[in-house]
């Protein structure tokens, strides 16, 4: 069983993500290979790059407002509290137009 609180898990800087810190509370350096619980953190003005993954992964929104961009370039709004599921190799980007 592993324990940590967010607060003691250190924030990494993304390169070529401008704005953009993440941490990882539970992962492959745990021995979870499988499930990954990562936090990002996106600046105002900050945006990730069009990227996918070979993995599905969940997003929760905690703070602040921005939009989720798909492959066909369309910003779908984002508020506190709005989910989303993005699937194996599906094409898509994050901009923080909040504050």
């Amino acid at each position: 069983m592993i324990i940590k609180h967010a607060k003691d898990v250190p924030f990494e800087e993304m390169k070529d993500y401008a704005g953009v810190k993440k941490q990882v509370f539970i992962g492959p350096k745990d021995g979870s290979n499988e499930i990954v619980l990562r936090y990002f953190s996106v600046a105002p003005g900050g945006n990730t790059p069009y990227h996918q993954h070979g993995f599905p992964h969940l997003v929760k929104i905690e703070k602040g407002t921005g939009v989720a961009i798909d492959a066909k370039g369309i910003e779908h709004p984002l508020m506190v509290n709005d989910l989303i599921f993005i699937t194996d190799d599906e094409i898509h980007s994050f901009k923080n137009y909040g504050t």
